[in-house]
């Protein structure tokens, strides 16, 4: 059976544009078997990706073209696992961002390719990772910024009525039916009940 050459792009949602890899990963490969994944880096759970590795995915001699490293993922882990991966199926790895991974070399001297592709790859994973922890740091500081003007990020909090603890009282008591409390207080059933256990919690 013919050796096959499969192309995969991602980008991390669904309003962004693959437009830009399919079009570098064209010159390589047929349109058709171009693989795609609108779905974030931060691990590897995804329809397209997965369907690669699958039993109707790569086998032995067949060449995976990538735009970029961190197409595969954000994580150096994940990326040095899946290069590792697709090593031992013996599935090579193009690399479009990467010169010396499409380098063509005699048989038996594939070894010069690993030992540069290696240290490269060590590089370029890490400034993914770390691209990755940016954007984590740069979130954590936007909201330490808001809690320090006084924002309230999530859900809005839900004021307690004035007359909360009275009637809840008397509801416990038995001086109030539930119904009668839930009257009083201007909240449907379904209301009344998970304001109840919110504000047991707080």
């Amino acid at each position: 059976m013919e050796n096959r050459k499969v192309g995969y792009a991602r980008v991390s949602s669904k309003e962004q544009n693959l437009d830009r890899q399919i079009l570098a990963l064209k010159e390589f490969v047929d349109e058709e078997n171009i693989i795609v994944d609108k779905q974030s880096g931060k691990d590897l759970n995804r329809l397209g990706y997965q369907a690669l590795k699958g039993p109707m995915g790569l086998r032995a001699g067949d060449t995976l073209y990538i735009k970029s490293l961190d197409r595969l993922s954000r994580s150096k882990r994940d990326i040095k696992n899946e290069l590792q991966w697709f090593r031992d199926k013996g599935i090579r790895v193009m690399i479009l961002d990467l010169p010396t991974s499409m380098v063509q070399v005699p048989n038996g001297e594939e070894w010069i390719i690993d030992m540069i592709n290696n240290i490269l790859i060590e590089v370029l994973a890490s400034i993914a990772e770390q691209e990755r922890e940016n954007i984590k740091e740069r979130q954590r500081e936007g909201i330490e910024a808001a809690k320090q003007k006084g924002k309230h990020l999530g859900r809005p909090r839900v004021e307690k009525p004035d007359n909360w603890d009275e009637v809840i009282d008397k509801w416990k008591e038995g001086e109030l039916t539930a119904k009668e409390a839930m009257t009083i207080l201007g909240l449907k059933k379904s209301s009344f009940y998970k304001k109840l256990k919110y504000w047991k919690r707080v």
